[in-house]
């Protein structure tokens, strides 16, 4: 417990003065965006990996391990996708609780380099950010019992927002006819969307973007996108786009716009998660509609 000194000399624990906000660490944008919708100003939040910045590349520094050392609280994505944080974690054995805000959801299984594992990028589907939003609020009420009423108040304003966002997708994308379903991305970041709304996402490089596509790999989807007529590709905000530009080019396709698949925006309406899965879901009606 944390003390403070008073004018008349005396050390009276603080939490006799204030209630102490909560240290809580995520590990990147998109995990910070839906802890602070919950947290509100309960909670001092530090977020390792920044908006536009790819976590599969993350290495973390020296201040990274402290703030995960003083957290309360630490959240995780879980289901692989953060091996840094794993190998930091084990160094370092900070005291704070850790949590994976994706405990609980069903994972798409993939085929990647010869082994069967699970696809980490579930927060692409609306309803598995229901189940994150629901362990990160359980999570901060079980730290912080005093406010706990606040937090689940705020997450169920946060979740109405989250089912009329889920109703307009809907909506929207039933419209798509079964030929206009196929989309090319730079990595296959958007399984689970693709499930969700029978989208077929087709991708170079696999759940990582750690290794580059070959030659081959890069010819063999050109020729899949000429002869299947898909009609638009999508760059992603956290990889260089030159490379899905020149798959454009060569297969006589259009490039639809930006996809944020691992990062929130630095800024502008994606800089949210409702507000990018927004700016998805209205750039891939864009380019797909009829």
């Amino acid at each position: 417990m944390r003390y403070l000194l008073f004018a008349l000399g005396l050390w009276l624990p603080l939490s006799l003065q204030a209630a102490e906000k909560l240290n809580v660490v995520t590990s990147f944008s998109i995990l910070a965006d839906l802890t602070r919708e919950v947290g509100g100003d309960h909670i001092d939040l530090i977020n390792l990996v920044d908006a536009d910045a790819d976590a599969h590349l993350y290495e973390p520094s020296p201040d990274d391990a402290k703030a995960l050392l003083r957290a309360d609280l630490i959240i995780a994505n879980g289901l692989g996708f953060e091996p840094w944080l794993e190998r930091v974690l084990a160094s370092s054995e900070p005291s704070g609780k850790r949590i994976n805000a994706s405990a609980g959801v069903v994972p798409l299984m993939l085929n990647e380099d010869g082994e069967r594992v699970p696809d980490p990028h579930a927060w692409q589907s609306l309803t598995n950010a229901e189940i994150y939003v629901r362990n990160i609020a359980k999570a901060l009420g079980e730290l912080d019992p005093a406010h706990r009423d606040v937090y689940d108040e705020r997450r169920d304003a946060y979740l109405t927002r989250l089912h009329a966002l889920l109703k307009k997708a809907d909506a929207q994308i039933a419209s798509l006819p079964p030929s206009q379903r196929k989309v090319v991305t730079s990595h296959d970041a958007f399984g689970y969307l693709g499930q969700a709304w029978q989208l077929e996402f087709i991708a170079p490089q696999g759940l990582s973007t750690h290794d580059e596509p070959s030659a081959a790999d890069v010819a063999s989807l050109i020729r899949q996108i000429r002869s299947e007529g898909v009609r638009a590709v999508f760059v992603e905000n956290i990889r260089d786009p030159r490379l899905i530009e020149q798959i454009a080019d060569e297969a006589g396709a259009t490039v639809g716009g930006t996809l944020y698949s691992d990062a929130l925006a630095s800024e502008g309406p994606a800089s949210t998660y409702l507000g990018m899965f927004e700016h998805n879901l209205d750039t891939l009606m864009a380019a797909l509609k009829p």
